[in-house]
């Protein structure tokens, strides 16, 4: 746990990356299965990741993510896309792999999946898209702590027109909409910010002990 802390402490959100450096395939399966280990609310994971290497949509991406240079210049861009309009589809996908998974007959989780129905479906589509929408979140925090215990550097974004995104990603077409970007990769020599002290709440200012 201590290198824990310590690798929170190195890791920093990167402004200028070394696009000289690529992440290795090995360390890349890592990442992806920090992520793909993530908790979702009732384990649903309702959302896709999208690697980007293509250069030519990394480009396309790039003005509409505020001109970023890390978009471009990142070993690879993740892009986290919640489900859109959530239904019964994908909870009753959802249940046939826990049944295959688990050996468990799908009928002895029917009650598993009406209960997710009812919370889920009936909820309004704005707000069933901002409920899956934070799930990617948790899937994002992953990837950070993966990241950072590998040494590999990754910026969270918000910054970017999800729409625009959309559109260059063909994401409306799979039912997906951008929910957040990572871009990971390794910091250049030149970010001076990798030299700033973490500014963080102090334990006292932070916590509320009950």
């Amino acid at each position: 746990m201590s290198n824990f802390i310590k690798h929170q402490n190195w890791r920093y959100a990167t402004k200028k990356f070394d696009a000289s450096k690529k992440i290795s395939e090995h360390d890349l399966e890592i990442l992806k299965e920090a992520i793909r280990l993530s908790s979702s609310s009732y384990g649903l994971q309702p959302y896709k990741v999208i690697i980007v290497e293509n250069p030519e949509l990394r480009a396309k991406i790039q003005p509409v993510a505020w001109g970023q240079t890390q978009i471009t210049e990142a070993s690879h861009l993740f892009v986290f896309a919640n489900m859109v309009n959530l239904g019964g589809k994908e909870i009753d996908k959802y249940i046939a792999n826990i049944a295959e998974t688990r050996g468990i007959p799908a009928e002895n989780l029917a009650g598993y999946g009406d209960f997710m129905k009812s919370k889920i479906i009936s909820l309004p589509e704005n707000v069933k898209n901002n409920w899956t929408s934070k799930q990617t979140y948790l899937a994002l925090g992953n990837l950070l702590n993966a990241a950072a215990e590998l040494q590999i550097d990754a910026t969270p974004m918000e910054g970017f027109e999800t729409e625009k995104v959309n559109e260059i990603l063909g994401l409306d077409a799979l039912g997906l909409n951008a929910s957040l970007i990572a871009t990971v990769g390794y910091r250049h020599e030149e970010d001076t910010t990798q030299h700033n002290v973490k500014v963080r709440k102090s334990k006292k200012e932070l916590f509320i002990n009950l």
